[in-house]
């Protein structure tokens, strides 16, 4: 019923803290560039606010598609008070209960992907820095 809260709620969250480590991030590359310094473009690097924006991305599509789910179903309506569940309070145990376990399931495992994802990334990109390197011998 409103498990879609949760993963929604993450997402509101991330895109705060995305837009936020945005600015200071761009904020420190021009600081960079006036010191004649390696910005993030010439290392290949990936920012870490452009990785924050995939699970953005993750979180609001699954988001989404769940709302979506649930209005079509029925259980989300749009008058008062939304959720077809709170129109009697002793159903809203059940509407908690929901969003404490699948709710908080979903938005760990889509958490745990991106996880995955930026762990990938950061191997490919420490791979390309070895291999962009000159590689020194000992003789």
């Amino acid at each position: 019923m409103a498990c879609f809260v949760v993963p929604a709620a993450e997402a509101v969250v991330t895109t705060v803290v995305s837009k936020v480590m945005e600015s200071k991030e761009s904020a420190q590359e021009t600081i960079h560039t006036e010191e004649n310094s390696v910005t993030t473009a010439e290392t290949g690097r990936i920012p870490f606010s452009r990785k924050l924006k995939w699970l953005n991305n993750l979180l609001w599509g699954g988001s989404a598609l769940l709302a979506f789910e649930h209005v079509w179903h029925g259980e989300i309506v749009p008058w008062l008070p939304f959720l077809s569940a709170a129109n009697n309070p002793a159903d809203m145990i059940e509407v908690l209960h929901e969003m404490s376990t699948a709710g908080v399931a979903m938005a760990l495992v889509v958490t745990a992907v991106w996880g995955c994802m930026v762990g990938v990334t950061n191997l490919l990109e420490k791979k390309m820095e070895e291999s962009a390197s000159p590689v020194s011998s000992d003789k």
